[in-house]
């Protein structure tokens, strides 16, 4: 990566402190598991970050193989950045380790109730890859009027492949209950009030292997 500190130490921990060690990057992942996003989308949801640290970070992420670069067609006519596949493959568990560790830290005010801590609070920290060893299944997930989409391709998290199998409707405060309600009955309130639209199988699957059964 351009400018990249270095621990100089031949372990994989190091080595992966050298590409995702950096200040922002692991944010900058985080919110390319959202889907693709522009340019200007990544400045709006991390404030704070330089314009020209964003290109870096953006460029290096490119350079090691995480992150893809694509140039929408006319009319759109746009650039947005994606998780590329090796991305998928290698990106959602280290954001899922480090978002559990985080979890409990969490503090309970109107600024966590965004869409994506509900997506990464209801969907990515509930998903469980040994449940979905083979399921293969696109998924759609509109928090709050945001729209996440991804794919289970036989226990990892994908881009999205073709038409959900299951559309959910969520509000982040809760799918962010559901994982965090002081109680048991608050935690199974908030998932029976997730609208889940699709077949019973496909459904059912997807409460298994996401943790959102209220049962």
């Amino acid at each position: 990566m351009p400018t990249q500190k270095t621990y100089n130490q031949n372990c994989p921990l190091a080595k992966g402190l050298d590409i995702l060690g950096e200040r922002w990057t692991l944010l900058i992942l985080r919110e390319l598991l959202g889907g693709p996003r522009r340019y200007s989308d990544l400045r709006a949801q991390l404030p704070g970050i330089a314009t020209n640290l964003l290109a870096e970070r953006l460029r290096g992420l490119e350079q090691v193989g995480l992150v893809d670069r694509n140039e929408l067609p006319a009319p759109v006519a746009r650039t947005v950045y994606t998780l590329s596949a090796m991305g998928w493959r290698k990106v959602p568990p280290v954001v899922k380790a480090i978002a559990t560790f985080g979890l409990d830290q969490l503090e309970p005010t109107d600024s966590a109730l965004t869409p994506l801590n509900g997506f990464l609070s209801g969907m990515l920290l509930g998903f469980e890859p040994a449940r979905a060893a083979d399921l293969r299944a696109s998924y759609r997930v509109e928090i709050d009027g945001r729209v996440f989409e991804f794919a289970v391709d036989h226990g990892e998290l994908q881009a999205v492949q073709g038409s959900p199998a299951v559309t959910v409707n969520a509000t982040a405060a809760d799918l962010i209950t559901a994982r965090l309600g002081t109680s048991a009955a608050q935690r199974k309130s908030a998932l029976r009030r997730l609208k889940f639209d699709g077949d019973d199988g496909p459904v059912k699957t997807m409460r298994r292997v996401f943790q959102l059964s209220a049962d």
